[in-house]
């Protein structure tokens, strides 16, 4: 039986997914992961949306997304929660934020206290390329599963709800780096804690942001994406 080119139509979804093959959204793989994309709106550093993100979605290599949903199994029956602030970043929001960075400017006492914006590149806090753009990196933290947590850092992303890790995420400072001590005790072991569930599940830390971690195993070391972060 032929079908009629109506019912075929009918037949296929109305948006074809447009992400690259091996590709995936978080929500699609383990919605029980929280998200709260900071470049996707004006609460991170910039102060406003970064080129390349359409909708506040997390994208990941369906490889990284299947790691992190092991972690976050195992964050649950703690009564934790994972919560992603950044996953894949298209290599036109590496670019933009590249520009704004040139463009100089004062410390920011919210995200980088004790450098002017000019300096962020040369001192090492924002790179001229991004593993992000390569869909395995992602950007995270633990909050508590059934109830908004108590910290509130003077430095990084201030209203996340997660645990105390001593600093907020995107706190460009040295106190953000992983190993960094002098740190409260529940800091401190709070980032033990997510080093030692990420590095079980084969993610590697960036070691100075406690909040950074790639999937060693990557399927794309070497190659970077710039399709956009839409939600369909």
């Amino acid at each position: 039986m032929i079908l009629p080119a109506l019912a075929l139509l009918s037949a296929f979804p109305a948006h074809a997914d447009p992400l690259p093959a091996g590709f995936v959204r978080l929500a699609d793989v383990d919605p029980t992961i929280r998200q709260d994309i900071r470049y996707a709106g004006p609460e991170n550093f910039l102060h406003r949306r970064v080129d390349g993100y359409e909708a506040p979605v997390c994208i990941l290599t369906a490889r990284a997304a299947k790691a992190l949903s092991g972690v976050q199994k195992a964050m649950t029956t703690k009564g934790l929660t994972l919560i992603a602030f950044d996953c894949y970043r298209p290599a036109r929001a590496v670019a933009d934020i590249g520009r704004w960075t040139r463009e100089g400017g004062p410390p920011d006492l919210q995200w980088y206290p004790k450098v002017e914006r000019g300096d962020l590149i040369a001192k090492g806090y924002v790179g001229e390329l991004s593993s992000h753009s390569r869909g395995s990196t992602v950007d995270l933290a633990i909050a508590e599963l059934d109830e908004e947590s108590a910290a509130h850092p003077a430095c990084g992303a201030t209203d996340a709800g997660t645990l105390d890790f001593g600093t907020g995420f995107d706190c460009f400072d040295p106190a953000s780096e992983t190993a960094h001590r002098p740190l409260p005790a529940q800091a401190a072991a709070n980032r033990t804690m997510l080093l030692s569930a990420m590095r079980a599940a084969g993610f590697r830390n960036y070691a100075r942001e406690w909040w950074h971690f790639t999937l060693a195993d990557e399927p794309f070391p070497k190659q970077r994406f710039d399709f956009p972060v839409t939600a369909d």
